[in-house]
């Protein structure tokens, strides 16, 4: 295991001084490339060793940052689910980048480019391996200033520095509310995550719900809640676009993984309000996330909305999940955050792909504007294809994966129906009516975009002469677009896998859901059926 964590190290710092030092050319792009693989397999390798074999691995390096102090590694289930979607992306992104950034060969952007992507991969990468307050805030800034400089890449643009300046804003902002969580949290002791824990059951319930509130804010303007949302919609779009899907795909859900870690895993939980308020800011950022992407005819920003939209259904299931562990209902806790975490991995899949395919066009017509598309898919049918896989996945529609967590979310909100307290049932009927009606309209536009994008006849000139993508952008779309089927028909080896991880973090010591003969979701108290057995003759 510590082998894979210095090849993770390695082939992102090979990444980086290959962007440096090899020019500006083929070589430099490839060698930089083939860097990123090389970190995103290892880490690839390192999370399956954690999730799937129960490897332990932990590394201790105190004097590393000299009088500042040490840094320290851990990496347990929950950090590994993070760490292997964060690498499930990072491989084809950075394989499609190679081609993409041709454009850029003979220039000082693509050093910057070269370099800043592996070391935002890297310190993302890292995120969830972090055990201790100064590991996890070094890491986590260094993330968020390494995507501000990939936004930054076309600074001569008025509106990519207007888009910089937002998330460098907005990022700085929820920095300063993570510093305070975690300096109320430590309260002047030793800032190890292991002491952390210990130390969060003597906090005051004043002081532990200011730390909930601070993280939230803090780490829910990463992940793109409304109303924390405002630098998304502009930074995605113009960021390069192998950087919008992993920005989108993986950096977005740090977030996500965030909240977990303090909430549940530090924090251990708290009252029922702080799930009521996460559901509730879950379903109002995916309703209004969808109704904004409607109204795009900019094929980023309608992607980069969709994102709000996504994260908002996630967090759905996360405040599901923190609101029954509240009220003393484990098994419904752990259900609610299998489908958050399952949609976690999923979005970050079908997203990327759908950004990769966004980046495709846009390299071959010069534009993100709908309106002066059209008819693409003559000339580009491989990323059409591509493009529509992502776009049946996104929409909750058979047989691909985000139907499956789409469906598992859904049915992870029906035990709040039938919970003690009458506020809470009520939230869960609007929250399954938003979930229903954003599942909807999402369907809607991306008929939307498809048919506008690819279909009828070529609306400019550009639309008209649109080639193929480079053989290396359509194979980064493929592994994702395989990567959705496989997430699909493994849900019933995932789900369990899942399971195991959240189990801990509610308080329920054995697995609560898990797929029988005939895909039949089955749960404690018979609350959740995902689909019937087949019936038998």
């Amino acid at each position: 295991m510590r082998a894979l964590f210095l090849l993770l190290v390695a082939g992102y710092a090979s990444g980086a001084a290959a962007a440096l030092v090899l020019g500006t050319g083929a070589l430099a792009r490839w060698a930089s490339a083939l860097g990123a693989i090389a970190g995103a397999s290892a880490g690839l390798a390192l999370a399956a060793g954690a999730c799937v074999w129960g490897a332990a691995f932990s590394l201790d390096a105190p004097d590393l940052l000299g009088v500042v102090g040490g840094m320290a590694f851990r990496l347990d289930a929950l950090g590994a689910v993070f760490l292997a979607l964060t690498s499930l992306v990072a491989a084809p992104s950075a394989l499609y980048g190679a081609g993409y950034s041709r454009a850029w060969d003979g220039r000082p952007a693509l050093r910057q480019v070269g370099f800043m992507l592996n070391a935002f991969l890297l310190t993302m990468s890292l995120v969830p391996l972090a055990d201790g307050t100064l590991t996890f805030l070094l890491l986590w800034e260094g993330m968020s200033l390494s995507s501000y400089f990939l936004v930054m890449t076309d600074a001569d643009k008025p509106e990519v520095v207007s888009a910089g300046q937002w998330y460098l804003a907005m990022t700085q902002m929820g920095f300063a509310c993570l510093l305070g969580a975690f300096l109320l949290l430590q309260s002047g002791g030793p800032g190890s995550f292991a002491d952390l824990r210990a130390a969060a059951d003597a906090l005051a319930p004043g002081t532990r719900d200011m730390v909930f509130a601070l993280a939230l804010i803090g780490f829910g303007s990463k992940a793109g809640l409304i109303p924390l949302h405002v630098w998304l919609p502009r930074a995605h779009p113009a960021a390069p676009s192998h950087v919008s899907a992993l920005m989108s795909g993986a950096m977005i859900k740090m977030g996500i993984y965030g909240l977990l870690r303090v909430g549940l895993d530090l924090l251990g939980g708290g009252p029922a309000w702080w799930g009521g308020l996460v559901l509730a800011l879950g379903a109002v950022s995916a309703l209004l996330g969808v109704l904004y992407a409607l109204m795009e005819h900019d094929l980023k920003s309608l992607l980069a909305y969709h994102s709000v939209e996504n994260i908002g259904l996630i967090t759905i299931g996360m405040g599901a999940g923190l609101l029954f562990a509240s009220l003393e209902m484990p098994a419904a806790a752990a259900l609610a955050l299998v489908a958050a975490l399952y949609h976690t991995v999923n979005h970050a899949v079908f997203k990327g792909l759908l950004f990769l395919g966004a980046g495709a066009v846009l390299h071959a017509t010069g534009t993100r504007d709908m309106n002066r598309m059209g008819g693409l898919i003559r000339g580009m049918p491989w990323t059409a294809a591509l493009f529509l896989v992502g776009s049946v996945a996104i929409s909750g529609l058979p047989p691909l994966n985000g139907f499956v967590s789409e469906w598992l979310l859904f049915q992870s909100l029906l035990p709040g129906i039938g919970a003690p307290s009458p506020l809470v049932a009520v939230l869960m009927v609007l929250a399954l009516g938003m979930l229903a009606l954003t599942a909807g309209l999402c369907a809607a536009c991306f008929v939307k975009a498809f048919g506008i994008t690819f279909l009828a006849i070529p609306r400019s000139p550009e639309a008209e002469h649109a080639h193929e993508a480079a053989w290396s952008m359509r194979a980064g779309m493929v592994v994702l677009a395989g990567a959705c089927v496989v997430l699909s028909v493994g849900a019933f080896k995932i789900v369990p896998r899942l399971t195991e991880v959240v189990a801990p973090l509610v308080g329920l010591p054995v697995p609560a859901p898990s797929f029988s003969v005939g895909w039949a979701l089955q749960t404690p108290g018979g609350f959740a059926r995902m689909s019937p057995p087949p019936a038998r003759t």
